[in-house]
């Protein structure tokens, strides 16, 4: 314990004495020194035969060197700048005394190139080559890293853009790649340890006397229900500041990276969130953004002022600065415990104001899937309950399931639910949020009694039945099939949430559904049948996994045939959002908007929330399916995709 402690306070000491500097308390005082700016355009490295070279490095960090893995001896590593249509050929270097890989995260190339250690290929050995050949067969924003360990979170990773073979669709004067991340002190196996040791280590941001007392927090009754439940409403990010500094470009915010325009241009900025952990709400005061790309899939243009970007997200945005004067970009982490900070200028040496971190959002029922307020026209049909769900509207196959795979919903009837849109009558006083099975009546839930629960998120894992509660920590793994189901409680389609945090901030932020497809998707068959999978966990034990099986308690693929068409439905059992990724594949997001639906590679399942996409399972190969918080991921959520050719090849 005492190890604990002595860190927690030399992090707290870090950040006062300017390394980290995330704690929202002391903003003003690094807000006001506004450098120069750094003007340094990312390295490029281009053409059909690219050398890329791992191996360690410092990296300067706001004045403070950190230890690090570059590529080409910079964080984050070269521009990959490549065209539609060519072949290129990569070769890559790996001169660490460990194991290492690239993938080329958003990039359709055949499996054995994809560059995760285990699934497509062996891995790349110290003091060893490998050689990546592979077709481009898009354009768009994308970037590569580390699949293996945690080498991503000191600095394996880069930025990818390509030019289409013909007329870019999206005109811009100017552009600007930006690639958020976030950067620790710590060693990654230290932030493990740490989370493993107490999940919520480094929560700096819990509720306190002063806060209660302001009205600024929970009040006293929801945090005396909260804290039965053995919840903390602030825990919106695993690992935040003062651990991390959140960067820029490899820049940390004191360092100021600058990018400059000129009065009048089209501005197309390219922004990739290349972190680890960290979720980035994005804005610049006093312009507009129009979103006009997504995972690198052009959109039809939408103007807002703010966008949430989950981990391995990319969007391209177009900002049109009309007045002589410097604008600053933010990236604020979700948790709000610090933020990226750039600036966009006519002139170097240029500075904006430096907007104060916002309050912190608090967790609510509605992110543990339990918000009786949006209960009307739920489908009460086969006694399950389902949420108005606006993505079946054009797609005649949404209700299709697959037998064995689990109904979408789950089977909860209203019985004794309490009609005041809260649970305030449950004890959930050790609660174990993680993956319980279910199947029966929820008629007894109000007033029940969960003080054997465990610690993690959601409900699921529940036998509504006889009200008896699966741990999937502490009892053996349980393979999802027939007979088995993996339920929230009441799954609700969000993908109308700006995001947690984004609710009520004055001005538009973007959502999933003002998203659409700039091009008619091309494959629109309705899907042969629809699987659900769980987003599942233990926050006690810092444990996460697919339906409450973690990758290393089953390596069984979940397996597709060569071109058919599936409804995948993420349904977050968890309070906390999770940027989930495919590899070699596109989805496309239900959301209403048919043939144009927008395309995409990484999707944030809200918490306590669903979300619901299409695919053309037609990449043969083993890929892999992870969430993509580092951490996440490594304790476990991710899982093996195996598409198989059809015929007697299958």
């Amino acid at each position: 314990m005492s190890r604990i402690i002595d860190r927690r306070q030399m992090l707290r000491g870090a950040a006062l004495a300017g390394g980290g500097l995330a704690l929202s308390a002391y903003m003003p005082a690094w807000a006001q020194t506004n450098s120069a700016g750094i003007i340094a355009p990312l390295p490029t490295v281009t053409g059909n035969d690219i050398t890329l070279r791992i191996a360690r490095q410092t990296m300067m960090i706001d004045g403070r060197a950190s230890k690090a893995i570059g590529i080409n001896g910079t964080v984050p590593a070269p521009l990959i700048r490549l065209r539609e249509g060519q072949t290129v050929r990569l070769n890559v270097i790996n001169d660490l005394d460990e194991d290492s890989s690239i993938h080329w995260h958003g990039l359709l190339v055949p499996p054995q190139f994809d560059g995760v250690p285990g699934i497509s290929f062996p891995g790349i050995k110290p003091r060893s080559s490998f050689l990546y050949e592979f077709p481009i067969r898009q354009n768009g924003t994308y970037w590569y890293h580390s699949h293996s360990g945690l080498q991503e979170q000191l600095g394996h990773y880069g930025p990818i853009v390509i030019d289409p073979v013909g007329a870019d669709p999206v005109q811009s004067d100017r552009e600007h790649v930006i690639v958020l991340s976030d950067h620790s002190q710590l060693s990654p196996a230290t932030i493990f340890r740490d989370m493993k040791v107490d999940p919520g280590h480094f929560n700096y941001q819990r509720q306190t006397l002063a806060g209660l007392l302001s009205g600024k927090d929970q009040p006293l009754k929801d945090r005396v229900d909260w804290g039965k439940m053995r919840m903390d409403p602030t825990d919106i990010s695993d690992a935040t500041g003062p651990a991390y500094t959140y960067l820029v470009n490899g820049h940390g915010p004191r360092d100021n990276w600058t990018a400059l325009f000129t009065p009048g241009q089209r501005v197309r900025l390219r922004v990739i969130n290349a972190s680890s952990m960290t979720t980035f709400n994005v804005r610049i005061p006093g312009l507009k953004l129009s979103i006009v790309q997504a995972d690198g899939q052009n959109v039809m243009p939408v103007e807002v002022d703010e966008f949430q970007i989950g981990v391995a997200e990319t969007y391209d945005a177009i900002v049109t600065p009309i007045d002589d004067r410097a604008y600053t970009l933010v990236g604020e982490a979700i948790d709000r415990s610090g933020l990226a900070r750039a600036t966009l200028a006519p002139r170097p040496g240029m500075a904006a104001e430096v907007p104060a971190l916002r309050p912190r959002p608090l967790a609510t029922m509605k992110d543990m899937g339990m918000d009786m307020s949006s209960m009307g026209g739920m489908d009460m049909s086969s006694g399950g309950m389902r949420g108005p769900d606006p993505t079946n509207e054009k797609n005649p196959s949404a209700g299709l399931t697959t037998p064995g795979a689990g109904t979408a919903a789950g089977a909860m009837a209203m019985g004794g639910m309490p009609q005041d849109g809260t649970m305030s009558g449950m004890d959930h006083s050790a609660m174990n949020h993680g993956a319980m099975a279910a199947g029966g009546s929820a008629g007894e839930m109000a007033g029940m009694d969960h003080s054997s629960m465990g610690g993690q998120q959601g409900m699921a894992g529940m036998d509504m039945g006889s009200m008896k509660m699966r741990d999937f920590s502490k009892a053996p793994q349980v393979k999802k099939g027939p007979g088995v189901q993996t339920i929230s409680p009441m799954p609700m389609d969000r993908t109308g949430d700006p995001g947690q945090g984004l609710e009520n901030v004055g001005h538009k932020v973007l959502v999933y559904r003002d998203l659409m497809a700039l091009e008619r998707n091309p494959d629109v068959r309705a899907p042969s049948r629809s699987l659900d999978i769980h987003l599942t966990g233990n926050m006690e034990r810092f444990m996460w996994s697919f339906d409450g099986v973690k990758m290393s308690d089953m390596m069984e693929p979940i397996p597709f045939l060569e071109g058919e068409r599936v409804r995948i439905n993420l349904i977050n059992d968890s309070m906390m959002g999770h940027p989930i990724h495919i590899h070699g594949h596109f989805f496309e997001l239900v959301t209403g908007h048919g043939d144009h639906a927008p395309r995409k590679h990484t999707v944030i399942v809200q918490p306590g929330g669903k979300v619901t996409w299409d695919f053309t399972a037609d990449a043969v190969g083993d890929w892999a399916f992870h969430c993509h918080l580092l951490y996440h991921m490594h304790a476990g959520m991710m899982r093996t995709v195996s598409v198989r050719p059809r015929g007697d090849a299958a």
